[in-house]
């Protein structure tokens, strides 16, 4: 078994904790930044490496804040109300989990969505509202 000396503490600044941790710059309320593999173009949320490639270059990037809905259930769970979890495909080809705002059982796949919030100040996952109301006469 291995201990640390005093002073050998290890340094928790590096390549990898600036990737999940943006500069203060980048820290807008209406931006959602995700990562770009540099060998082979992947783009990621919330990795360290690439889950194609396996690489660790990896740079930031500022989303659009516009994607699709893949995937979208309402959850009863830890909260007085019922709640939607969806996962939503951005513009730039990666996939977050969020919540949409609206009636949980009104959103459905392939609705276009919009990016609100960064971060719920509760759960601390981005919040989007729907883009627009599609016409669903027997639903």
């Amino acid at each position: 078994m291995y201990h640390y000396s005093g002073s050998a503490v290890p340094s928790a600044v590096g390549f990898a904790t600036s990737v999940l941790d943006p500069t203060p710059a980048d820290r807008h309320k209406d931006a959602i930044v995700f990562q770009r593999c540099t060998w082979c173009g992947t783009a990621m949320y919330h990795r360290l490496l690439c889950p194609v490639c396996q690489g660790s270059e990896l740079r930031t990037e500022r989303s659009e804040g516009t994607g699709t809905v893949r995937h979208s259930t309402v959850v009863h769970r830890n909260t007085p109300a019922a709640r939607n979890v969806s996962l939503i495909e951005m513009a730039e080809g990666f996939v977050v989990r969020a919540r949409v705002m609206g009636p949980p059982i009104g959103i459905h796949s392939g609705d276009r969505v919009k990016l609100s919030t960064a971060k719920d100040p509760v759960r601390g996952e981005p919040v989007f509202q729907l883009l627009d109301e599609p016409y669903r006469a027997w639903s």
